[in-house]
């Protein structure tokens, strides 16, 4: 063999050998995903299972080709700055959060960074996209649309007890989105006639607080905000409603731990979408290529055990309406 068809034959081989072993490479990459938790993890065990499950569904298993490196707040900003921090020096490779603090707080830790959010309130509204078809920058995920259910939630309550004249909205402090949150309700609150009053907590301590207030000032039932740590302790709002004998709703997890009614998105669901968005990342689309996805499935659960012990009565379309209805 002449010395020209040597060196055809070597520039073939290495042309071949190159992607393969680029590819030998990549599938033997251990990729790092970083999860930014705002509350703390008891409160979102089937949200984290359900990501864990999508991640699955598209290869990815923890302790075989990803790790995944959990940090959570415990609704603590500057622990939640602190956090942020520490995620993008372990250099990981996507960090997926929620809430409106949980991206925020991301988005100023990182501009390079892709970040995908879970779950959380309309990221454009609060400015952390450009657009919902082309975010633009490092951040893409999903909304639950969580200010506008805020209204849902009070109509609920008013179609329960159609007298309805005080209602309080219990809520974090060191939420961001608080406002906007109160903003939305009070406009439903006045078609419906309704007296909205805000009672805010920043801490688990600040509970009961919290509803011994709504009691001396004789409110007639509450609305519980959706927030990552009023979340997480769904049962002992529930039983503080109880005690208080206070009708109230929340999220489907409210319901489901003692709470009259609960309403949202299915956030399981929600979550395990955030492994979709990661798979393409890490095959190298841009996150602010890909659309912000919004909530397809909503779920509405009735706690009819509670409303017989408050002596209410559940409207019957209303127990048509609702996917689970507990006895």
């Amino acid at each position: 063999m002449n010395t020209r068809r040597k060196l055809l034959v070597a520039l073939g081989v290495g042309a071949l050998v190159a992607p393969l072993r680029s590819l030998a490479q990549q599938q033997g990459k251990i990729w790092r995903i970083g999860f930014l938790g705002v509350a703390s993890a008891s409160g979102y065990v089937k949200e984290m299972d359900a990501i864990r499950a999508g991640l699955r569904d598209f290869g990815y298993v923890e302790g075989k080709n990803i790790v995944i490196e959990y940090r959570w707040a415990e609704s603590n900003p500057e622990r939640l700055k602190e956090m942020a921090a520490e995620l993008v020096a372990l250099k990981v490779d996507v960090i997926i959060t929620h809430a409106l603090p949980g991206v925020r707080t991301a988005g100023q830790a990182t501009t390079t960074i892709p970040i995908v959010i879970a779950d959380g309130p309309d990221p454009v509204a609060m400015g952390v996209v450009a657009s919902l078809a082309r975010p633009g920058g490092n951040i893409t995920g999903s909304t639950g649309f969580q200010t506008e259910l805020a209204a849902k939630r009070l109509e609920l309550l008013k179609e329960v007890m159609p007298r309805l004249k005080r209602v309080s909205v219990l809520s974090n402090a060191l939420n961001p989105n608080n406002a906007v949150y109160f903003r939305e309700m009070e406009t439903a609150a006045k078609t419906m006639k309704v007296e909205l009053s805000q009672y805010e907590v920043r801490a688990l301590e600040q509970f009961p607080g919290a509803f011994s207030a709504m009691a001396k000032q004789r409110v007639e039932a509450a609305v519980i905000s959706e927030d990552p740590l009023l979340n997480s302790n769904p049962g002992v709002i529930a039983a503080l409603a109880a005690t208080h004998r206070l009708p109230a709703v929340g999220l489907t997890v409210f319901a489901e731990a003692g709470g009259l009614l609960g309403y949202g998105a299915n956030r399981p669901l929600l979550y395990g979408r955030a492994a979709n968005f990661v798979d393409k990342i890490l095959k190298g689309a841009k996150p602010g290529d890909l659309p912000i996805e919004r909530a397809t499935k909503f779920d509405l659960v009735v706690n009819l055990k509670t409303s017989k012990s408050l002596g209410i009565k559940i409207p019957q379309q209303l127990l048509q309406r609702a996917d689970k209805v507990i006895e």
